[in-house]
């Protein structure tokens, strides 16, 4: 029996379309989890930013998840799903049969059945992650894995640039909110 794919050039246009379209990284995020687990029909999706000084993955959106399961503690890049640092996608295909997770208990109270955890990379380096929450096993294909890869990348990219022309604007702003008095050398 084949596994069937779930995503297709037309799903990967308007996750990629929407993203790239948001004004900061808070929409973009939203965008993204929202229309990724309403486009895989799975229970929810979460965007995490790396945390290198505390060694964490911090959530930064997250769609379809209860507030418990959230607050389920600190997640740690080294016992959470850790191979991700490997700059490849981990699946979980029973979560209450791996010893990847950290919190396994609250993902079988939450009715997670499956994870697919991708890292979020740019200019090489992991700066977050993005997973893939069923409440149904998922054995994902080896073309939507790769898929997913490719469009993590357009994350990794997206949310640089958003960062850089949101931090451009700022300073755009502050400068224009000099009067001339002070900056004119005259």
């Amino acid at each position: 029996m084949s596994i069937e794919n779930k995503i297709n050039i037309d799903l990967f246009k308007v996750i990629k379309s929407a993203m790239h379209t948001s004004a900061d990284l808070e929409s973009m995020g939203n965008n993204l989890v929202q229309l990724m687990t309403g486009a895989l029909d799975i229970k929810g999706c979460s965007l995490f930013a790396a945390n290198p000084q505390k060694k964490e993955l911090d959530i930064f959106t997250t769609f379809g998840l209860s507030t418990t399961y959230l607050r389920k503690g600190a997640i740690s890049s080294k016992k959470s799903i850790a191979a991700i640092y490997n700059k490849k996608p981990v699946v979980i295909k029973d979560t209450s049969n791996t010893d990847l997770l950290q919190y396994p208990e609250a993902a079988q109270k939450e009715g997670i059945k499956s994870i697919i955890s991708l890292p979020v990379v740019f200019s090489g380096k992991i700066i977050g992650a993005i997973r893939l929450y069923h409440n149904q096993s998922w054995d994902v294909s080896d073309h939507d894995l790769e898929t997913l890869m490719l469009f993590t990348d357009h994350v990794g990219m997206a949310m640089t640039y958003t960062r850089l022309l949101n931090a451009f604007m700022l300073i755009k702003d502050t400068v224009q909110d000099v009067h001339d008095i002070w900056v004119d050398p005259c």
